[in-house]
């Protein structure tokens, strides 16, 4: 049996090649907080206790071949919420947390919300417990996506409602009420940059989820938006994660979709990735 430091430095020097010191331990003590159910403050207090993963052989060799460490311990935290994930199943990322935090921010407690696309339902769950008296809905096309969703929002927001859906139909007959808010993280990632990207997001994570055709970018989000219009009151909002290479487009898009006081935010790393825009009347 080894001890907790011994685990982390035996997963990150494996897997160093690959991600880099800093991150390659960032993945290891992920691992040993799992694995071994414990904090960030007893790993760092308590480093010599001893520590056994039966599977660690597994988890190291499945590491090592760029598998993305949410998938190899099946979480990944969002919103301090540890939502489960798994191939088919878009991870959550931090901008997406700065997005709810955004919404949160600028509606009343008591809206209906729309998430389309939910994936895990990160941003349907998130927003159920921050808005607790509306009521949310999280569509999806993939019913691998809607059972991991479902599982994670019995955990921590059981009466979201869950519909299957097609992003780039006109899903507005699914639902029979108004709502305020329709919040999207649609695929927007050009197949042509797939080049730039590592493997453990291209090999594995869901491309449904990630990529669009060079042509027409901007399809899903003009799809959502056209149909947001017949779903939202008049003043109602729609969210958006965007690529930050086409901020300026999406915002000619919405202006031509019928949409007003459009606004850009930028992430925390100072890229404009989260859009929103008001239903004109």
């Amino acid at each position: 049996m080894a001890t907790r430091r011994e685990i982390v430095l035996r997963i990150a020097s494996a897997i160093e090649p690959l991600y880099g010191e800093a991150e390659a331990r960032q993945i290891a003590e992920m691992v040993v907080l799992e694995c071994g159910n414990i904090s960030r403050n007893q790993l760092l207090i308590e480093p010599n206790e001893e520590l056994e993963i039966l599977d660690l052989d597994r988890i190291i060799s499945e590491l090592s071949a760029w598998r993305p460490v949410q998938y190899v311990i099946s979480r990944e935290w969002f919103d301090d919420m540890a939502l489960e994930v798994g191939e088919g199943v878009l991870i959550p990322r931090p901008e997406t947390e700065e997005l709810v935090a955004w919404i949160a921010s600028q509606e009343e407690p008591t809206a209906h919300v729309l998430d389309v696309g939910t994936g895990s339902g990160c941003i349907a769950i998130a927003l159920r417990r921050r808005l607790h008296r509306g009521h949310v809905w999280a569509m999806d096309i993939s019913s691998v996506a809607l059972e991991i969703a479902r599982r994670n929002a019995m955990r921590y927001a059981p009466d979201v409602e869950f519909v299957e859906g097609d992003a780039l139909a006109d899903f507005s007959q699914l639902f029979a009420t108004k709502l305020d808010v329709v919040v999207s993280n649609p695929p927007y990632i050009p197949r042509s940059d797939v080049r730039l990207m590592r493997p453990n997001v291209t090999d594995y994570e869901p491309q449904l989820a990630l990529f669009v055709d060079d042509d027409d970018p901007l399809k899903f989000y003009r799809a959502i938006a056209r149909t947001s219009r017949k779903l939202l009151r008049d003043g109602g909002r729609l969210y958006f994660e965007i690529y930050e290479q086409f901020a300026g487009e999406m915002v000619d898009m919405l202006i031509a979709e019928g949409y007003s006081d459009i606004v850009v935010k930028e992430d925390f790393r100072q890229k404009p990735r989260m859009i929103c825009a008001v239903k004109s009347l």
